[in-house]
């Protein structure tokens, strides 16, 4: 809801932005509450072309165990009051040609345990970025990572901003750290541990396949295991929490890093 404010309100503004997030075939669940008072889930199953229109593009995803992963995107449009749109891509796999296992890669949101939550992470941030590069967003002044879901799409940036150099006959690769940095920002919005992504790097090692070094993903990414909000902090340019007193906290839980705050607000006219 809360990103959905912002999108919101960006069209409202005229800003120039694209929004990137994962199609939940099956989204969460749907609640009821029985005569005693207690939840009550059941399934949601719903049909994306509906509301959706499926884009054309498709794309190759390497960087899950190194097999080739089809990527479809599904386009919804936001109109603002100003009449400015503002696009929205749903990343998808449920596409024929996948495997068992990839085709059911964005069906919920939760579920399937670290690992799947880590190929999910991998689809967004890299898929996503590779996305839109296909669509032609090829200058992107910022990228607004909210959340650590998303702070794989650094490593991307990375490898887009790859250098080789030679050195004294011998050829070295230099990861431009400083270069991405600049493209990125970053919120934060939990206040405990639980809330942000870890991932065992002896996991990463096998699942994730990019020309970025395990020994730089350490660097960036925490030593002991891949923190995906410390990653995201360390490549980004700006970093804030959702109020003051969160921003404060997040400092307390991420010491070291200069982490700012900016309040979150709503969507005016949808609320009222």
């Amino acid at each position: 809801v809360l990103a959905g404010d912002t999108i919101k309100a960006s069209a409202d503004l005229g800003l120039p932005m694209v929004g990137i997030s994962l199609l939940y075939r099956k989204g969460y669940f749907k609640q009821e509450i029985n005569a005693a008072g207690e939840q009550v889930e059941s399934p949601v199953i719903w049909d994306p072309s509906y509301k959706l229109k499926l884009l054309p593009q498709k794309i190759i995803l390497r960087e899950i165990e190194g097999r080739d992963i089809l990527v479809q995107g599904w386009l919804y449009t936001y109109k603002g009051v100003s009449g400015k749109e503002v696009p929205i891509i749903f990343l998808d796999t449920h596409i024929e040609g996948n495997s068992a296992e990839d085709l059911n890669l964005t069906n919920s949101l939760y579920g399937g345990g670290d690992e799947w939550r880590l190929k999910q992470e991998i689809l967004l941030g890299i898929g996503g970025t590779k996305f839109l590069r296909a669509l032609g967003f090829k200058e992107i002044h910022t990228f607004h990572m909210n959340e650590g879901h998303s702070s794989l799409l650094t490593l991307e940036l990375l490898q887009e901003s790859e250098r080789t150099i030679l050195e004294t006959w011998d050829e070295d690769t230099i990861w431009d750290f400083d270069k991405v940095k600049n493209q990125c920002v970053f919120t934060t919005h939990t206040p405990v541990p639980a809330g942000h992504d870890v991932f065992p790097y002896d996991m990463v090692d096998r699942v994730l396949k990019t020309r970025v070094p395990l020994k730089i993903i350490k660097k960036v990414g925490w030593q002991d295991q891949l923190n995906m909000t410390t990653l995201g902090l360390n490549l980004s340019r700006f970093a804030n929490g959702v109020a003051k007193v969160h921003g404060d906290v997040s400092k307390d839980m991420f010491q070291g890093y200069d982490i700012d705050f900016i309040t979150n607000g709503v969507h005016v006219f949808t609320w009222i």
